[in-house]
């Protein structure tokens, strides 16, 4: 949903232990950014992996986390709520031919993770 932004790298993890990519430390190591939708989930994710968070903003986006998969209210609701902090990432510079490099990636809900 994100990954068109310019000079944003997305990805996608859960911390439910059925989730279809599990949250991992290399995860969180990767990331600037971490957005969940519940300040239960964001919980979770410092008692599992405090010492992971060091370095990335936790972003608690307070969305009820009981939309269906691309519900168009929920894409309204993270659209509305990520912009913000994406824009304050992105490069000042745009540049077009996508050759701009992201100084770090951003764990946004919606994308998989890029291949290392």
């Amino acid at each position: 949903m994100f990954a068109d932004w310019p000079g944003v790298e997305t990805g996608s993890a859960g911390l439910a232990p059925d989730a279809d990519e599990p949250l991992t430390p290399e995860h969180l190591d990767w990331a600037d950014l971490i957005f969940v939708m519940e300040p239960v989930h964001r919980r979770r994710l410092q008692t599992r992996f405090r010492r992971h968070l060091k370095t990335a903003r936790v972003i608690c986006l307070n969305i009820p986390d009981d939309y269906a998969f691309m519900q168009p209210e929920l894409v309204a609701l993270l659209k509305a709520r990520v912009g913000a902090p994406l824009k304050e990432r992105a490069p000042r510079r745009w540049d077009p031919t996508g050759s701009a490099e992201p100084e770090r990636g951003l764990g946004v809900r919606g994308s998989p993770w890029p291949s290392a």
